[in-house]
């Protein structure tokens, strides 16, 4: 994005203050969601413009807001020249994007034919994370994206003498203070060096102590004044909070002189910092001081430069009629000026700062009595939090839910093949953020016989919750008529549960009566359309009446959902265990056509044992970490050798990761686990190689991760070729105690920061009488009694201590 002529800049500067004081924009017609064909799109594609483009088959309720957010954003966009457009592909078909998902969950940015960056919907969650995310990534080349003091020192380097920087810190991406930022940028980027970081290391070298705050923060470093190579650029601190309006003023308030002079009274004073809403502090000088009068204004200055705006009064003026007893005076926006008389400094700073601080409060104290606010003790702990408290005003569509209580939830669990229910509170910030993708996976499987979901509030029916063993919130259990309760063990989200419940639903060992059939169960025809949700199938070998075979069926019962199993027992197993080089009882591994099968044989007796070594036959030698997968792997409690690759297919990085497979190919990897992960698809790599190393290193980037013994991290040296020879020596230096370690993982776990409560403890505890007596212990009631406890809800014969069940791992 190129910024040409100030006119330009000044234009836009006008429609995004004006929107942001009236909130809303009237002038002209606004942009709408435009509704494009097949057609449409390819004459788009001819016409080189830029244009944010979302590819949908339906509308649930979830993707149904995320179309009115997009909708809203389509006006903001258009005066950044970015189009914002949706495919219906129900009508259209629109080749490699309108694809046969059930769940359309990504909008792309096109500039022209290509696509610059796509997103999942729930990252451009509203208009704001929709607007920031399309100008950060269209002003790419412009913003610096940082994360290290190293680097910032690097962009000072180039900045000093040239150009002022600005940098914003955000806590995550797509917040308010993100969009605030990079519409600042858009404007201003032709005039300043636009920063932004999200990490703590910046935070600790720019003077914040406090670095677990998640407050956004912006600083303008004065590098354009500085000539000398060594000199730090000097900064100051926006204490306002970061929106586009505070963001203008603060800039604004960086160009203007760091002090003003005048000689008339300070109520006649008309300055800048007048017309920019900020408090002015007058200080008054005379002619025989005005040398050191003038030095600890200029010193007062800087150190209040960003809050304040200081004139210095020349009081020698005929014009000046102040009573010689006030040597200062202040004003704040919209008020009168205030006389009085400075003895030092530090007063005039902290009378200054507490008139601020009583200015915010004031603010503060008037929109809490507009807006809905949390208690004090409902601490958005993290993401999850944060979404459920953002999304509170969103009304979910529970029809394809059946709601239980204690009365229906024997009946309903048996009507069904495969009942799934989930379990939940309504006060828990992560229950209810799965009860939306829970929703989103009924809505999806609405047209699957035989499967129905439902849920049921544990606070509200303890004793079905109990009785079904469930202490963990939220938790999901698969029912089936005549079997074992099987518990679903994956990630909380839409696509994980929805593959989960599919492959559940499959009657699994599947049995193979011929090698024909075991031929096609390999290549993926059998079950071909639930290749997409599992491409790995595992086959059991076993000569007839092998006593194996069934601990192979019951571990093959609690793996369903994760994988496909055949059994094949039959007299031709030894021959295809024989073409493997294996013994029977055998397994045989398929990662799908054209890879080739791994066998292993079975020397088990026992039931977890056979799961345990099906788990770890069917994982791969060189995996690609995800999220998803990472618990399987982390299992095997060997040492991670991680090959960190940016988000292109680059020849660099094909060329890193053919080194890395050669050198497993030896068997001198064997002590550790070679594996890679790919940022492009899983963005949360990038927080683990900077929790890893402190900053993010250029990519590709190999490290060693001793998570099981002692946490030390290795990386190999970026000025080495990533040579499969180099590999080796490198990690038998590490072995010989020949290299350094550049980081240890915390040995902690994550914790929310705020307890969770047994509240029929509470309860009890509240009770009249408690401290006299123990509460007494549960008795059998009648039929009547239990009825009548049904109704008010109860059912609660015991205390329950709900505990948050750890869904990720420190990697």
């Amino acid at each position: 994005m190129h910024h040409t002529g100030i006119m330009k800049t000044l234009c836009v500067l006008c429609v995004f203050v004006l929107c942001f004081v009236s909130e809303q924009c009237t002038c002209g017609n606004p942009a709408k969601l435009l509704q494009l064909t097949a057609q449409g799109f390819k004459e788009h594609v001819q016409s080189g413009k830029t244009a944010l483009i979302y590819f949908g088959k339906y509308a649930d309720s979830a993707i149904q807001t995320f179309i009115e957010q997009l909708e809203t954003s389509a006006v903001a966009l258009e005066d950044y020249g970015i189009l914002v457009a949706m495919v219906n592909c129900s009508k259209e078909n629109v080749a490699e994007y309108c694809t046969e998902e059930e769940v359309m969950r990504k909008a792309y940015l096109f500039r022209g034919a290509d696509v610059l960056r796509s997103f999942e919907i729930d990252t451009i969650f509203d208009v704001n994370a929709i607007v920031s995310h399309m100008l950060f990534t269209v002003l790419f080349n412009e913003v610096r994206y940082i994360h290290t003091p190293a680097e910032l020192v690097g962009v000072e380097r180039v900045a000093r003498g040239k150009t002022d920087i600005v940098m914003g810190h955000i806590p995550a991406l797509g917040l308010p203070e993100h969009r605030a930022l990079m519409e600042a940028a858009f404007v201003y980027g032709g005039k300043y060096q636009f920063v932004q970081t999200t990490g703590a290391p910046l935070l600790k070298h720019m003077g914040i102590a406090d670095v677990s705050s998640v407050q956004a923060r912006l600083w303008f470093l004065h590098c354009n004044s500085v000539s000398h190579a060594s000199e730090p650029c000097p900064h100051t601190l926006m204490k306002k909070p970061l929106s586009t309006i505070n963001i203008h003023t603060f800039l604004q308030l960086m160009e203007a002189p760091v002090l003003m002079e005048a000689d008339v009274d300070p109520d006649d004073v008309d300055v800048i910092y007048n017309h920019l809403n900020v408090p002015v502090l007058f200080l008054f000088a005379q002619t025989e001081t005005l040398h050191m009068d003038r030095s600890t204004a200029e010193a007062l200055a800087w150190r209040l430069r960003g809050e304040i705006g200081l004139v210095l009064i020349h009081r020698d003026s005929p014009r000046v009629k102040t009573p010689v007893r006030y040597n200062a005076a202040y004003r704040l926006p919209h008020k009168e000026v205030k006389y009085f008389t400075l003895k030092n400094v530090e007063e005039v700073v902290n009378l200054i700062r507490g008139q601020l601080f009583q200015e915010e409060k004031e603010e503060e104290e008037e929109d809490d009595e507009d807006e809905d606010h949390w208690a004090s003790t409902d601490v958005l702990d993290d993401e999850v939090a944060e979404s459920v408290y953002r999304d509170r005003g969103v009304m979910l569509d529970m029809e394809s839910v059946s709601e239980l209580t204690a009365d229906t939830f024997s009946t309903a669990v048996a009507q069904s093949d495969l009942t799934v229910v989930l379990f939940y509170f309504k006060w828990d910030a992560v229950s209810m953020a799965f009860l939306q993708s829970y929703v989103e996976v009924a809505d999806a499987l609405e047209g699957v016989s035989d499967i129905t979901l439902a849920s049921i509030d544990c606070g509200e029916w303890t004793c079905v919750c109990r009785d079904q063993n469930v202490s963990s919130f939220p938790s999901v259990l698969l029912f089936r008529l005549g079997e074992d309760t099987q518990s679903y063990r994956g990630m909380m989200g839409t696509e994980s549960l929805y593959r989960f419940i599919l492959l559940s639903h499959l009657s699994i060992p599947l049995s193979l009566s011929s090698s024909d059939e075991v031929l096609s169960f390999l290549e993926g025809d059998l079950y071909n359309r639930h290749s997409s949700f599992s491409p790995i199938r595992v086959l059991g070998l076993f000569t007839p009446e092998d006593p194996d075979v069934a601990i192979f069926e019951e571990a093959a019962k609690y793996l369903r959902g994760e994988m496909i199993l055949g059994l094949f027992e039959h007299m031709e197993a030894e021959r295809w265990a024989q073409e493997h080089a294996v013994m029977l009882p055998a397994l045989l591994v398929s990662h799908g056509p054209g890879v080739q099968r791994k066998a292993h044989s079975l020397l088990l007796s026992t039931l977890q044992e056979m799961i345990s070594h099906i788990r770890r036959v069917a994982l791969d030698t060189f995996p690609e970490l995800t999220v998803e997968n990472l618990p399987w792997y982390l299992e095997l409690r060997k040492p991670l050798l991680i090959m960190f690759v940016g988000g292109e297919e680059s020849p660099e990085t094909l060329q890193s990761l053919e080194e890395m497979k050669k050198a497993e190919r030896t068997g001198q990897l064997d002590s550790s686990l070679p594996c890679w992960i790919h940022l492009g698809r899983t963005p949360a790599g990038r927080a683990v190689l900077e929790t890893y190393l402190s900053y993010v290193p250029p990519l590709p980037a190999l490290v060693l991760s001793q998570l099981s013994s002692g946490g030390e991290v290795y990386h190999f040296p970026t000025e080495r070729p990533l040579l499969s020879e180099n590999i080796i020596q490198w990690l038998q230096w590490i072995e010989n105690n020949q290299e350094q370690a550049a980081g240890v993982i915390p040995d902690k776990a994550w914790r929310p920061p705020v307890p969770f409560y047994d509240f029929l403890a509470v309860m009890d505890e509240e009770a009249p009488g408690y401290a006299a007596q123990q509460r007494p212990k549960a008795k059998h009631v009648g039929k009547k009694e239990e009825d009548d406890k049904k109704k008010r809800g109860a059912g609660r014969e015991t205390a329950f201590k709900p505990q948050r069940t750890p869904r990720h791992t420190e990697l």
